[in-house]
């Protein structure tokens, strides 16, 4: 199924999700660069930190046809973040799954662009890949994030709450929500 993918773009009104390219790199640097995005993750990655990242999205595009894709946005060609899929890549008790994410600059916070961009990744995940179910998770204190996740529809399943195993016990930012939207669920909306 991948290679039918591997150059997956998808489009909704303002915005094009596509595969990641070696010339993003600044654009991924500096968001993430950036303490205010990146206040709900370990830290914020230096230049090379943001190279690895890079790597591993296009690595996950090819090997699945999907990824975090970069969000261009269409009225001029700038990449505002990214959004999209990727197969989650730790041990829980709820993997193996496909998550749903997220991660946009600043200056576009507040515009709808990651509603818009999920809906896109969501509509991709059910109708053309086939999924049954997606899932999400974040830390309780990321409001932003979880409020996007109940907007599309997701539905939090405190049963499957769960502590990130990439970090270490006792890290303020271990215990993780997880919601989750199944096929159904979305088209029934």
């Amino acid at each position: 199924m991948a290679a039918q993918y591997m150059t997956t773009i998808l489009t909704s009104e303002r915005l094009i999700l596509r595969p990641w390219r070696d010339d993003d790199l600044d654009a991924l640097a500096q968001l993430c660069a950036d303490p205010e995005v990146m206040a709900h993750f370990p830290a914020v990655l230096d230049r090379t930190g943001s190279a690895e990242l890079l790597g591993r999205l296009m690595a996950h595009q090819v090997e699945h046809g999907f990824t975090f894709w970069a969000l261009e946005r269409c009225a001029d060609g700038v990449v505002i973040g990214f959004s999209g899929l990727a197969r989650v890549g730790f041990a829980a008790p709820f993997v193996p799954a496909v998550e749903i994410g997220w991660r946009l600059a600043r200056p576009f916070w507040g515009q709808g662009y990651a509603l818009e961009a999920a809906r896109r990744s969501l509509r991709f995940a059910f109708e053309e890949l086939g999924l049954e179910q997606v899932v999400a998770f974040t830390v309780q204190a990321n409001r932003r994030s979880w409020g996007l996740m109940e907007r599309l529809g997701m539905h939090r399943d405190p049963t499957a709450d769960f502590e990130h195993p990439n970090l270490p016990s006792g890290h303020p930012l271990r215990p993780h929500w997880l919601y989750r939207l199944k096929r159904e669920d979305w088209y029934g909306r």
